[in-house]
């Protein structure tokens, strides 16, 4: 089974790559401020080894407020106020998981600890401005890290929330996994479907049909 050194060390050898990289350190180095720090970029890679993963939760570009952003798709640093989408996020899981209490803080390491990958489609952006780096080379590059998961696991629960998220349908082979769509769990979107998804006990339910551990979902509240 490949690991993510083994499956993106060649991705991260193309010049597209590394032009995207380099061009994030120089706008840092010439004072625009990017979240999230250069460290945390590939968090949700760190955390959650391809051949852990069960479950995926594809967001669009980090968090770009101050503090929030650290590499892993809806979560936010302990003691960072709940964004919008991660509220919503927890309304639905107290209402779908059993012993589910809305936890005080948003960092969902947790979960990706467990085989969540919680991924991004872009993994920066620059401060107060949303999509600034949509272009940058991200999206070949995360293409490519879902197009991993799709051939070298088996089983795994694709969350796609919003239509960005969506867009990726077409990079997954529905007869080896799981995919669950409704609308983005962000502001007014959530309430066009995203609440009463019961996406993730659906997504337990498929893991226990695999033999697999289902995810504690309720780790956050500890």
């Amino acid at each position: 089974m490949k690991n993510w050194s083994d499956a993106l060390g060649p991705e991260k050898e193309q010049p597209y790559f590394k032009e995207c990289w380099n061009k994030v350190k120089s706008e840092r180095a010439e004072g625009k401020t990017i979240y999230p720090s250069q460290s945390d970029i590939c968090n949700a890679f760190k955390l959650t080894e391809l051949s852990d993963v069960k479950v995926v939760i594809l967001g669009q570009d980090p968090y770009f407020n101050p503090g929030e952003a650290h590499g892993l798709s809806f979560s936010v640093p302990h003691g960072v106020t709940l964004p919008s989408s991660l509220e919503n996020i927890y309304q639905e899981l107290a209402s779908d998981i059993l012993g589910f209490q809305k936890p005080t803080n948003g960092n969902l390491e947790s979960w990706a600890r467990q085989g969540v990958l919680l991924l991004n489609t872009v993994l920066t952006v620059e401060q107060g401005k949303p999509n600034s780096h949509k272009d940058y080379g991200w999206v070949t590059f995360t293409d490519k890290a879902i197009s991993e998961v799709n051939e070298h696991c088996e089983g795994v629960v694709f969350l796609l929330w919003g239509k960005k998220a969506q867009e990726k349908e077409s990079l997954i082979n529905k007869q080896s996994h799981k995919i669950l769509k409704t609308s983005h769990p962000s502001g007014k979107s959530a309430e066009n479907g995203f609440l009463g998804c019961k996406h993730f006990s659906k997504t337990n339910d498929f893991l226990i049909s695999q033999n697999k551990t289902p995810i504690d979902w309720t780790s956050v509240c500890r």
